[in-house]
């Protein structure tokens, strides 16, 4: 992005900021229930603090300048080209689609996979120290969830992860469903703002019931309708 359009981008996450869902909790890395038929160390028995908020998409429609930049006719496919995907479809999610993560001092999110495959993330305002984006690249394939290489990550084994240092801007593009990442814990004043813009490879699909309600506080019928539709059976 310019340099020039920043300061519009930020006022409009100033705008939005009020309604974003606060949800301080503990959460596995595939938001999922506590398993009790698991040993302790298994990593969907491995709870972590989540302290960060999301703007649902549905505050981000006419007049938004990060919906016109999802909506704008060249931006889908040259991130479907950069991904060199054949299926490729704008996330149907009303609540997710386009969304703003927000995050004060003390906050961070903690290890975890995305929902939808395809993400894209526009940092926008970063906070004055913290907030590295932390990702270990396709730990996960579609028939295969690596459980053994999961629980390193999370032991701390710092051979299977990358780190990255996003400026104001940048636009980063990244198989999240894939490739476990975390955001490092913040400090200072300064709310952290990333946009993110998602995508799928199977026309339809939306978040799980449970996992929207976390992230958004709230569900929709479509949510309902559409639960388990995807073109994998990973977890979450």
């Amino acid at each position: 992005m310019r340099e020039d359009s920043l300061p519009a981008m930020v006022a409009e996450c100033d705008r939005t900021a009020q309604f974003g869902h606060r949800n301080f909790n503990r959460t596995n890395p595939y938001f999922t229930a506590e398993r009790n038929d698991f040993p302790a160390s298994h990593p969907l028995r491995r709870f972590y603090d989540r302290s960060n908020a999301f703007v649902p998409a549905d505050h981000f429609r006419d007049g938004s300048i990060l919906r016109a930049i999802y909506q704008w006719p060249a931006f889908a496919p040259f991130i479907q080209e950069a991904l060199g995907e054949e299926h490729f479809y704008p996330y149907a999610d009303p609540l997710a689609d386009v969304i703003v993560n927000l995050a004060d001092e003390g906050a961070g999110f903690p290890w975890h996979f995305d929902t939808n495959n395809y993400t894209v993330t526009l940092a926008i305002q970063n906070a004055e120290q913290g907030g590295d984006f932390e990702y270990s690249p396709y730990l996960r394939t579609p028939t295969d969830e690596n459980y053994e290489g999961v629980e390193r990550v999370l032991d701390g084994d710092k051979s299977l992860v990358c780190n990255l240092r996003l400026e104001p801007g940048d636009l980063q593009i990244f198989k999240g469903r894939y490739s476990l990442h975390r955001v490092t814990p913040l400090s200072g004043p300064v709310t952290r703002y990333v946009a993110i813009f998602s995508y799928v490879e199977e026309p339809g699909m939306v978040g799980s019931p449970e996992r929207t309600r976390q992230l958004y506080g709230r569900v929709l019928p479509i949510h309902l309708e559409r639960a388990g539709i995807r073109s994998d059976d990973l977890m979450d």
